[in-house]
């Protein structure tokens, strides 16, 4: 008996077979995916549902990792009571903070979460975390070289992507010939010498909750949400960074409420200017993630949009989930959601 395991372990070995023998050996562990483009209440509904059935979170957010970046980012911690979370405020402004990492730390909390026989939600929008989580990225080459990149920041996306291989260039995605930041990354990974990557995200099995709301709500909820960090003191949260270090270069690095804002302590734009601005900023970004999800969708990802966030659809979902019932197929589908042309 002894020697068969170990012959069905080693054929498991097989890369291809090996989600197929975890779920086999250990029936996969479950988690919970809220997503959603910004302004939608991702987190309000992560906190019912963890409290519910005991669960903790693990952001999703690229710059709630970041300590002193309350509400640019929408940290909102008040919101999760006495419901434990993970990877919010981990590192500092002045760091840097990568994929890489961050799907080793994600992957800590997980196993720890699982450990102490509680579910884990993960809970936020930023795309790449996302996409590395749900299709298990496999990084190759060692930490991100940025010294390196200084040598290549003022050459443009064009001349980033005819240093490339030529096997690689070809295979870029549209979006990706455009990036920069990505280019640069994609000729530091296929630059030789390279150490090995991490290790892809444990295997789970996944039930994606969407938090949907029309585009015109959505619009309506921006500039709310919007008015209400201005006026608790967003202008002063990029000020007290500034002053405990943080450059106004990698202010504008970290997104559009700390990159408007730089401008406007610098003196660069108006106060009325930098709010109607960024509110057009953040509908253009809301307006992108819904084309980000509408792909999701067309690649198979399987995304429950539940209605205004509700709790109860919610909660029928994942206890379906949990007991291993079929679930019905998604009543709303962002690519059957038709807008006009002038809509943004």
């Amino acid at each position: 008996m002894q020697r068969h395991f170990c012959n069905i372990t080693h054929f498991a070995e097989s890369k291809n077979l090996k989600a197929a023998f975890f779920r086999i050996m250990s029936n996969l562990s479950k988690g919970i995916i809220i997503t959603g483009p910004t302004a939608v209440g991702k987190t309000a509904l992560a906190v019912k549902l963890a409290t519910r059935f005991g669960g903790e979170i693990i952001s999703i957010d690229s710059r709630q990792v970041f300590r002193g970046m309350d509400l640019g980012t929408g940290k909102d911690l008040d919101e999760y009571g006495n419901i434990p979370y993970h990877l919010i405020d981990v590192a500092e402004p002045t760091e840097i903070y990568h994929l890489k990492r961050f799907l080793a730390e994600s992957a800590g909390a997980f196993r720890q979460i699982l450990e102490r026989s509680r579910l884990p939600f993960f809970c936020g929008g930023t795309a790449l975390y996302l996409n590395a989580i749900l299709h298990r990225y496999e990084l190759s080459g060692g930490e991100p070289n940025f010294a390196g990149r200084d040598e290549l920041r003022e050459l443009s996306a064009e001349e980033l992507v005819r240093r490339l291989p030529p096997e690689i260039a070809t295979s870029l995605a549209d979006c990706e010939r455009s990036n920069c930041e990505r280019l640069r990354r994609r000729l530091e990974k296929s630059a030789p010498g390279g150490e090995p990557g991490g290790e892809p995200f444990p295997p789970f099995d996944k039930l994606v909750l969407g938090v949907y709301y029309p585009r015109s709500e959505i619009h309506r909820r921006i500039e709310l949400r919007l008015d209400q960090r201005l006026d608790e003191g967003m202008i002063e949260e990029v000020r007290r960074l500034h002053e405990q270090g943080v450059t106004w270069e990698k202010l504008e690095f970290f997104g559009l409420e700390y990159r408007m804002v730089a401008q406007y302590l610098q003196g660069k734009i108006d106060r009325r200017t930098m709010r109607d601005s960024l509110l057009a900023k953040i509908r253009q970004f809301a307006k992108r993630q819904d084309i980000w999800f509408r792909k999701m969708e067309r690649e198979g990802v399987r995304i429950h949009w539940v209605e205004r966030g509700d709790e109860q659809e919610a909660v029928r979902l994942v206890e379906d989930f949990m007991a291993g019932r079929e679930l019905p197929e998604p009543h709303i589908r962002l690519n059957d959601i038709h807008y006009g042309p002038k809509s943004n």
